[in-house]
C-alpha cells in the first residue's frame, strides 16, 4: 500500500539554510527553486533585523552546485525595484513568497507586493541570469496570492495559478487564469477548495506546476487548526489534466509533509512547513521540495517523483 506520507524525506542536514546564514537577517525562509545552468537556485525570503531597509521582506539568491551547500549573495535584494518608474514606484512592501517559472529561455518571477498597505497583488518580473531583474507588469489586483505560472502554453494560452487571499468570510482556494501574453489575465476560474483533508480545512495554496506524463503535477500548501488560532501548514500535491488544467485529476488526502521536527515546529511561526515551489526530474525519477521551517529556514524533502503522482490519482 501507497502511503503518501512515507514519500518525502528529510535531508539529515536539515535545515540547510539558517539566519546565521545571512550577516543581520532575522528570518530566512520560503524559498523558491529552479534549476539554471546545472545549478540549484533558490530564491529566499528574508527578513533583516533592520527593518529600515525596506518596509517589508526582501528576496535574495542561493546557489549551488549540488542542491545542498548554497553561496548566497547577501549584498543586495535580487529584487530591488526602489528606482523603477511608475507604478513600482508606489510599491512599498512585502517582496516574500515569490514563485519562479521557466518559460523558454527566460525566467518569470510572480512576487506578491503592496502600496500603501493594499494587497497583496502579484507583480511580473523576470531574469535570464539571476544576475539583473527586469519588472514586467502588475498582473493582478488585490488581494491575491501565490500566482504560479505554467511552464508552456496549453492549447495557444498561458495558464497561472493564484490563491484569492483568505479571510474570515472567505475560504483560501485555488484558482486559474488564462493569458493570450502573460500580460492581460482573465477566464477566472476556481478550481479547488480547502477543506477535502484534515490537513487543509482553512486553506490551500499553488506552487509552479511540473510537467509528467500523467498531468501536470503541483505541490500546494494547506492550513489546518487544532485549536483557534493555532495554524500547523502542511504540504501536499494535486494533479491537474495535461490539456484541461481547470480539471482536477488527483490529490493527495494525505499530506506529504507535515511540521514535526524541532526546526519546523519551533520558530517564528511555529508548526510550519511552506513550499513556494518544487524541482521534478523526469530522469531520475526524483521530487525535491525545498521549503520553509517555521517561518526560520530553509529545509529539504526529496522523494520519488513518481510515487507522488500516483499517490495524487490513488487518493483523488
Amino acid at each position: 500500500m501507497l502511503d503518501a506520507t512515507k514519500i518525502m524525506k528529510r535531508h539529515p542536514k536539515n535545515p540547510l539554510i539558517t539566519p546565521d546564514c545571512i550577516p543581520g537577517t532575522y528570518a530566512v525562509f520560503n524559498p523558491s527553486p529552479v534549476m539554471y545552468q546545472d545549478k540549484t537556485i533558490l530564491a529566499l525570503s528574508i527578513y533583516p533585523h533592520d527593518m529600515r531597509k525596506f518596509e517589508a521582506g526582501g528576496i535574495y539568491i542561493a546557489a549551488s552546485d549540488d542542491g545542498i551547500h548554497f553561496d548566497i549573495r547577501h549584498e543586495k535584494p535580487f529584487i530591488d525595484i526602489s528606482s523603477c518608474e511608475y507604478p513600482f514606484s508606489l510599491i512599498k512592501g512585502i517582496f516574500i513568497d515569490c514563485r519562479i517559472t521557466k518559460i523558454e529561455d527566460t525566467y518569470y518571477i510572480l512576487t506578491p507586493m503592496s502600496i500603501d498597505g493594499e494587497g497583496p497583488f502579484a507583480v511580473m518580473g523576470s531574469t535570464k541570469d539571476f544576475e539583473t531583474y527586469t519588472p514586467i507588469e502588475i498582473v493582478s489586483l488585490p488581494s491575491n496570492r501565490g500566482s504560479s505560472l505554467f511552464p508552456e502554453k496549453i492549447n495557444g494560452q498561458y495558464y497561472r495559478l493564484e490563491r484569492p487571499t483568505a479571510d474570515s468570510n472567505h475560504p483560501g482556494s485555488i484558482w486559474i487564469s488564462s493569458s493570450p501574453d502573460l500580460i492581460h489575465w482573465g477566464c477566472y476560474r476556481p478550481i479547488l477548495q480547502p477543506g477535502y483533508s484534515i490537513w487543509n480545512i482553512i486553506k490551500i495554496g499553488p506552487t509552479p506546476p511540473i510537467k509528467t506524463k500523467d498531468g501536470w503535477l503541483v505541490v500546494i500548501h494547506g492550513v489546518t487548526s487544532w485549536m483557534h488560532s493555532d495554524y500547523h501548514y502542511h504540504i501536499g500535491a494535486v494533479l491537474l489534466d495535461l490539456e484541461n488544467p481547470n480539471k482536477v485529476i488527483g490529490r493527495t488526502r494525505s499530506y506529504l509533509l507535515a511540521p514535526e521536527t524541532d526546526y519546523e515546529i519551533n520558530g517564528i511561526v511555529d508548526n510550519v512547513c511552506f513550499p513556494c515551489g518544487a524541482i521534478g526530474d523526469l530522469e531520475k525519477d526524483e521530487l525535491r521540495i525545498y521549503y520553509g521551517g517555521a517561518d526560520k529556514c530553509i529545509c529539504l524533502a526529496a522523494g520519488a517523483l513518481s510515487e507522488v503522482v500516483e499517490a495524487c490519482k490513488r487518493e483523488l
